[in-house]
């Protein structure tokens, strides 16, 4: 399809683009450029469009721009977690000290931008597309770390952020260079269709060796975004450094639009009739990933003092959980993967929510600032709880029935790999819960500084309860949730 006849398919994104370019005209305007509630009510009109413009679609499949975008059900599924998790950050960042007035227009603007790139990247299968909206990506997410322009950490976070993200840039641009050098496209189709007439027959050892070196060079930009090991070393240093409402975002947004990219660039070109061609391992390559990526996570997290840090190593050790569902290569695996981000979306953004409204109140980022919170706030120790334990996978919270469907489709495919691997992940759960349980511990055990009550903003309160509702409800009644994550699996290839 022509790029005349594929605008209308885009219009969610289109309409992204003009409220965008109409905060940039509102920041023009003196008197409104340091105006949170204008900014912010632009931003939430914005974003709650863009939602509602994606579930009005019919989610056929079809390819768009030149083949260049996929318009499905499992882009649609992605990109509504995507502006969900931007309308919360949207949100969340009205009542953060953290953002100045004078640079709220910009910091709105930008993140708009960054979750405009995201729904291109989520949509792409084309090569360079997929390679130019990561870059629109991370730029803008280099700029909104270093938004704390007086605070060293977060100069220092966006650096190593910029060094390390430009490395893997080269690294990916290289293999995809080696895709075009083979088969004179980027198309991932075509791509594919080349494969399987090169691997249709036997093929010399040293083309096998190439192939496997451009598709793991390729997945290294990727795997960047996600935080897989060993790319993850970035996420430590620059969840710690940036903003908090953005480290919210960084943590859900990037993270789950990665790994429905991961599942896109695996299935579209190295998947024919639901077999692997191209002789490439997926299956122990994810699988060695992911139980190397949770681990690492979990073990790191062990003995973190810093409640941003922690949450980083938590965060990539939820990578190496997805990973394990993508690693199965069946409909089912997809199925949880999809169910798992819509459950972490709630739940890990329900954390830094909480961790949000107590660092407005006490300005403190270290473990130790939440002992004795049951004292303080006995609404934010319960809510924290609650997310903490779901994200542990502890019933009857929505946590417990994500991972009861990742640990499914490993038990499914009945294999001795995919039985290692799920021993792993439960080993892995357990360590998880340890670190978890011991914050609950603190919250409800340990002595506090002061006996000062913390009063959490109402607007993070009633952001506060929003997750909870889905969190509480998902683990008793999940079948809707459920439904919408099976219609979202068909992916265009």
């Amino acid at each position: 399809m022509n790029a005349f006849d594929s605008l209308p398919y885009i219009i969610p994104e289109l309409a992204l683009t003009g409220f965008i370019i109409l905060i940039i005209l509102i920041s023009l305007m003196e008197k409104v450029k340091q105006s949170r509630l204008i900014l912010t009510a632009v931003s939430v009109l914005c974003l709650i469009s863009a939602i509602f413009l994606v579930l009005s679609f019919n989610h056929t499949s079809l390819l768009i721009f030149r083949d260049m975008l996929a318009k499905d059900s499992f882009a649609a599924f992605f990109k509504i977690i995507i502006l969900i998790a931007t309308l919360l950050t949207v949100l969340s960042v009205y009542d953060s000290n953290e953002i100045k007035d004078s640079l709220f227009s910009e910091f709105c603007a930008i993140l708009l931008s960054c979750s405009l790139g995201l729904c291109f990247f989520i949509s792409s299968v084309n090569l360079l597309m997929l390679y130019l909206s990561l870059e629109f990506v991370s730029v803008t997410s280099y700029v909104l770390t270093a938004f704390k322009r007086d605070d060293g950490l977060s100069s220092e976070a966006a650096l190593k952020y910029v060094v390390y993200g430009g490395v893997v840039s080269g690294v990916m641009l290289f293999g995809i260079s080696y895709f075009y050098g083979f088969f004179g496209t980027l198309d991932l189709f075509l791509i594919r269709q080349g494969l399987e007439e090169i691997f249709s027959q036997p093929a010399e050892p040293v083309l096998k060796l190439t192939v496997l070196c451009a598709s793991l060079f390729t997945f290294a930009g990727i795997g960047f975004k996600i935080a897989v090991v060993p790319f993850h070393m970035w996420n430590p240093d620059v969840y710690q450094g940036a903003p908090t409402p953005f480290t919210a975002f960084l943590s859900v947004a990037p993270k789950l639009a990665g790994m429905a990219v991961l599942v896109r660039f695996i299935f579209t070109g190295f998947v024919a009739d639901g077999r692997i061609i191209a002789h490439i391992p997926w299956p122990e390559i994810l699988g060695l990933l992911s139980v190397i990526t949770m681990s690492l996570g979990n073990l790191s997290a062990l003995n973190q003092k810093n409640i941003k840090r922690l949450l980083a190593y938590s965060g990539i050790a939820h990578c190496g959980y997805l990973l394990m569902g993508v690693s199965t290569f069946s409909q089912i695996g997809i199925f949880s993967v999809n169910f798992y981000a819509l459950v972490y979306l709630f739940m890990n953004f329900g954390v830094f929510a909480v961790v949000m409204a107590i660092l407005r109140e006490t300005g403190g980022e270290s473990i130790d600032t939440y002992a004795g919170l049951s004292e303080r706030s006995p609404f934010l120790a319960a809510a924290l709880s609650v997310f903490l334990l779901s994200l542990a996978g502890i019933p009857p919270f929505a946590g417990f029935i994500a991972k009861f469907y990742l640990f499914s489709a490993l038990i499914h495919k009945a294999t001795p790999l995919y039985y290692t691997i799920a021993l792993f992940g439960i080993l892995n759960s357990v360590i998880a819960l340890y670190y978890y349980a011991a914050i609950v511990k603190i919250i409800y055990f340990g002595k506090p500084d002061t006996t000062a009550p913390i009063k959490s903003s109402p607007l993070y309160a009633w952001i506060i309860i929003a997750l909870l509702i889905p969190v509480l409800a998902l683990g008793i009644y999940w079948q809707p949730a459920a439904r919408k994550a099976d219609q979202a699996m068909f992916i265009t290839h």
